[in-house]
């Protein structure tokens, strides 16, 4: 009686190799800051062959942007879910920052700050991450948009999103100190209250 060998194609195990590798970057990213991150801590942490992390990625740099890069795909994706689950009416400004809330709280900001400061002083990782922002920055911000619901063609408008963002941002930094959870929460209650002020007057007028 033959048994047969299920085998996995090639295209699969490259795949997964390189998620291993980015999820092991993401993880020594966060824990020990992009001075402590290397690849060859990468590369262990992930159960992969120096070599091979080398032929996927061949630079730090390479392989921690592809990492965030990834990360910031991913809460793009979950922001969309969550999008879909908004409530309609009383509380869903509310639910929309906390759905952010939790975006610049989580590993893939932690992430993205430490590429943001080691980029301020090396040239040659600023000309990936720079572009990387800016795609990322675009898409948070048209996601908050289309959450919100609010007209940006009203003068005004896109600043008030962009100073939610902001806002948002600034709260997931304190958060990197420390859990800053309570404060957040506050804090984002009385910006949902004025956000819908400004929303009801609009639609009012």
């Amino acid at each position: 009686m033959s048994q047969t060998t299920t085998r996995v194609p090639q295209e699969q195990r490259t795949r997964a190799m390189r998620e291993r590798l980015l999820e092991a970057c993401v993880a020594v990213l966060v824990e020990k800051g992009w001075a402590g991150t290397s690849t060859t801590l990468v590369s262990q942490r992930a159960g992969v062959s120096r070599g091979a992390q080398l032929h996927h990625f061949p630079t730090k740099a390479s392989l921690v942007v592809a990492a965030v890069e990834m990360l910031a795909e991913r809460r793009h994706h979950l922001l969309e879910e969550v999008s879909q689950g908004l409530p309609q009416g009383a509380g869903r400004t509310r639910a929309v920052l906390n759905a952010f809330g939790d975006h610049f709280a989580s590993d893939v900001f932690t992430a993205a700050l430490e590429l943001w400061v080691a980029a301020r002083t090396d040239a040659e990782l600023l000309q990936v991450v720079g572009p990387l922002e800016q795609r990322v920055g675009r898409e948070t911000h048209q996601a908050c948009v289309e959450m919100l619901g609010i007209d940006e063609s009203v003068p005004g408008n896109r600043e008030l999103v962009q100073a939610t963002l902001d806002l948002v941002r600034g709260l997931g930094l304190a958060n990197t100190i420390s859990d800053d959870t309570a404060r957040r929460r506050r804090i984002l209650d009385r910006w949902a209250d004025e956000l819908d002020t400004v929303i009801a007057r609009q639609e009012q007028g």
